[in-house]
């Protein structure tokens, strides 16, 4: 459902494909079909980017549809790769099956313009059940395509607390198992990590080919600055976990995950490498 407290603007985008840097360097170009995520998760380091600071709403109170986006990606992605190969990150800095994009069909688009003149490799990232609906069209990008699913717990009170407004976490694994079945190639992204329990590993067994792990320190893009000035401590220490709120919390879920994939054909990566498209399988 879409909230309708959120404000939806529809806009003309002047480009839709932005050369990737930062921690996805090892792709070419981002791509956003949206600006804002009515997810609005407390944690989001992009509530510390311009795009977001330099608006009247709160972060996850507005959305921008670019209403141009296909027609755009259509001309871009000829000409980015007529000079070279053309590694996608698809989003960034918003969810792509966000609420709106039951009715927009957006991204949908986006990936019909993808299927006729493909990229080298398209990885989507989502913490939203939505994106099973388009198993038809990921079936036809066959290895050049990677399904991540934003799984940063297992414990639901944990995501309530973090991103009450997200999906509940175990339609996101039911999402991501029936994308494998498919025969799609699958990842579990424990980006940022958050508290667990010490099943969480088995439950992302049979839902992945690949999972990557990831925190604020390693994974906000400053160190953990713009997370402390997000006041996310505060949230640990209201539930009791202030331990996990540790640079090296991620070490001993890395281990859980290790034993338990021991003798699985389950690719295993921390942080930026595990999301590099070389790394697919």
């Amino acid at each position: 459902m879409i909230d309708l407290n959120i404000q939806l603007k529809e806009i003309i985008s002047k480009s839709i494909l932005t050369p990737a840097k930062g921690a996805i360097d090892n792709f070419t170009h981002s791509l956003n079909p949206y600006a804002g995520c009515a997810f609005g998760c407390k944690y989001c380091y992009v509530r510390e980017f311009p795009v977001s600071i330099f608006r009247e709403e709160e972060w996850g109170a507005w959305i921008d549809i670019k209403s141009n986006a296909a027609e755009l990606l259509e001309k871009e992605l000829a000409k980015a790769k007529k000079r070279g190969k053309v590694a996608l990150f698809m989003s960034s800095s918003t969810d792509p099956y966000q609420p709106i994009e039951y009715t927009s069909k957006l991204t949908r688009s986006l990936l019909e313009v993808m299927f006729e003149n493909q990229p080298d490799f398209l990885h989507v990232q989502t913490r939203s059940p939505l994106v099973k609906r388009d198993i038809d069209l990921f079936q036809q990008f066959r290895d050049r395509i990677r399904i991540s699913m934003t799984i940063e717990t297992d414990k639901e009170e944990v995501r309530k607390a973090f991103a009450p407004a997200a999906p509940p976490i175990p339609a996101r694994m039911a999402a991501l198992k029936d994308i494998k079945d498919a025969g799609i190639i699958t990842q579990a992204t424990l980006a940022p990590l958050l508290p667990c329990s010490r099943e969480f590993p088995a439950k992302l067994k049979s839902i992945a080919n690949r999972v990557t792990i990831d925190d604020f320190w390693m994974g906000d893009g400053s160190g953990g600055r713009r997370t402390e000035r997000l006041g996310i401590r505060k949230i640990f220490d209201e539930l009791g976990l202030e331990k996990w709120y540790n640079p090296s919390a991620y070490k001993v879920v890395l281990k859980m995950l290790e034993q338990e994939f021991q003798g699985a054909p389950i690719q295993l990566g921390v942080s930026k490498t595990g999301f590099s498209p070389d790394a697919n399988s």
